[in-house]
């Protein structure tokens, strides 16, 4: 039976980092590893296996065990049979799918590495550990891919995972992969790849209107916890979803200098990176140029910290535009299309200082390039 994820309510989101990616791995110190041998402080982990002391503990272990021990079967115990996976191409479902397609990677990348960048989680083992999981995966193309034969050139991809696990299970992912940004690090025609998947597209693509609800609506409160379970002082919930809506559906750029640092450090799609406002509102406003009627709405949001330590945040939207100006998608094809996305925040004193952002880019690319079929 297909499990669905309930929404997360503020007394789920952890006040510390005491269980947290930094801590596990030791992180920005000298004895820093990436699988330690104490795997951190033990937490409520009912029907997951015994040796995962807690949620961090896990989706880096079962991770590395499956990429880089190669224990691809692996996904078996940690995959539910009914799993749901949202990527660029649709809706994946069952864990079979996700096993075929991790031997198709492996075979692809024979020395790849999937390293662990942050990990945002909220919830516990009753309402099911909700975790946002940013990951850069190495490694050289030296096997066949879907996208062709062997390029023999090295990868450096972000990708964020927001996974919902519940029993030692993940039940339901939103996966986004810089797909665009790997294939150009291939050597690859970005826009001859794009044009020959647009006409000739995978299984699942495009996605349907259930697909899309589902996506959409997935965990997703029915109403913000800011609107429901309201307090004083700073909300992080109210925080991010203004400063979203702001940006993108009023185009107040105003808001960069109240809520966010002037030395914004901002890694995006398509290996966009920058410093500062200026450069991240120009990405912005691109966005806006080329979807005039674009209208974002937010999905879910969870955190972690406090005001003392600052927070680590996660947001998943979704947005509905028509591709109606021009800009960095080529000439208006008046085609509406569907993008979606996660971004993850560090908010120190209030302001927000590091932004990371991915969003359907390559499966965006096609929907405009399908509209000249």
């Amino acid at each position: 039976m297909t499990k669905t994820a309930a929404p997360l309510e503020r007394q789920h989101m952890p006040t510390d980092y005491s269980i947290s990616l930094a801590d596990y791995t030791g992180r920005g110190t000298d004895h820093e590893i990436r699988i330690p041998e104490d795997f951190g402080p033990k937490q409520s982990m009912r029907g997951f296996e015994s040796t995962y002391q807690n949620i961090i503990d896990y989706i880096v272990r079962i991770t590395y065990k499956i990429w880089e021990d190669r224990d691809v079967e692996y996904i078996r115990d940690t995959y539910s049979d009914t799993s749901q996976v949202y990527d660029d191409y649709g809706l994946q479902l069952g864990c079979e799918k996700i096993i075929s397609d991790t031997h198709d990677t492996t075979g692809a990348y024979s020395d790849i590495k999937l390293i662990a960048d942050e990990i945002v989680w909220a919830g516990n083992d009753e309402v099911g550990y909700h975790t946002s999981h940013r990951t850069i995966i190495r490694g050289t193309n030296d096997g066949d891919s879907k996208y062709g034969p062997a390029t023999n050139k090295p990868i450096d991809v972000f990708v964020i995972a927001n996974c919902v696990v519940l029993e030692n299970e993940i039940f339901l992912e939103h996966v986004l992969y810089n797909n665009s940004s790997m294939l150009l690090q291939l050597g690859h025609d970005l826009g001859q790849i794009v044009s020959t998947l647009a006409a000739s597209p995978p299984p699942g693509w495009p996605r349907d209107t259930a697909t899309w609800d589902g996506l959409r609506n997935a965990a997703s409160p029915e109403k913000p916890l800011s609107v429901i379970s309201p307090i004083a002082g700073f909300d992080v919930d109210r925080f991010v979803r203004d400063n979203l809506d702001q940006l993108w559906n009023r185009r107040n750029y105003d808001v960069l200098s109240t809520a966010y640092d002037a030395n914004l450090a901002f890694q995006g799609p398509t290996d966009r990176a920058s410093f500062g406002v200026q450069p991240y509102q120009e990405f912005l406003s691109s966005i806006g140029t080329a979807f005039p009627d674009l209208v974002l709405q937010i999905d879910e949001v969870y955190w972690m910290g406090n005001d003392k330590d600052g927070y680590l945040t996660s947001e998943r939207w979704s947005a509905t535009g028509t591709h109606s100006g021009p800009g960095a998608y080529g000439d208006p094809t008046n085609r509406p299309v569907e993008i979606w996305g996660i971004t993850q925040h560090e908010i120190v004193d209030g302001r927000i200082v590091k932004e990371w952002m991915l969003f359907n880019e390559l499966d965006l690319m096609m929907q405009i390039a399908a509209a000249g079929s």
